[in-house]
């Protein structure tokens, strides 16, 4: 039997616990935020492994939110508003992340 699937509320709190400072995320492959421009970026934040968008020099949307216990968030385009994690930030904690994301 499968684990139960992360909700996009779950995945956004761990979002909101890095743009906090409650998580420190660090980058997952070789390639910075900046030199990604526009694509996938994986980073880990205490075993959570969360791939990000990155829609020239934007954050746009969360790929994917793996959590330590084997959960996954996965996108999917077909969604309804509101089941992107990144929808349930606020304006501050997205600038934040990017942020971060830049420094990364």
């Amino acid at each position: 039997m499968s684990p139960k699937p992360l909700t996009a509320r779950e995945a956004c709190q761990v979002l909101r616990d890095i743009a906090l400072g409650v998580r420190i995320m660090r980058r997952l492959g070789n390639h910075s935020w900046g030199e990604i421009y526009c694509g996938l970026m994986t980073v880990d934040a205490d075993g959570w492994v969360i791939t990000l968008y990155n829609d020239c020099d934007t954050l746009d949307y969360c790929d994917s939110c793996y959590s330590p216990d084997g959960r996954a968030y996965l996108f999917d385009s077909f969604q309804r508003y509101g089941t992107d994690p990144m929808e349930l930030l606020s304006t501050w904690e997205l600038a934040q992340l990017e942020r971060l994301l830049s420094t990364c």
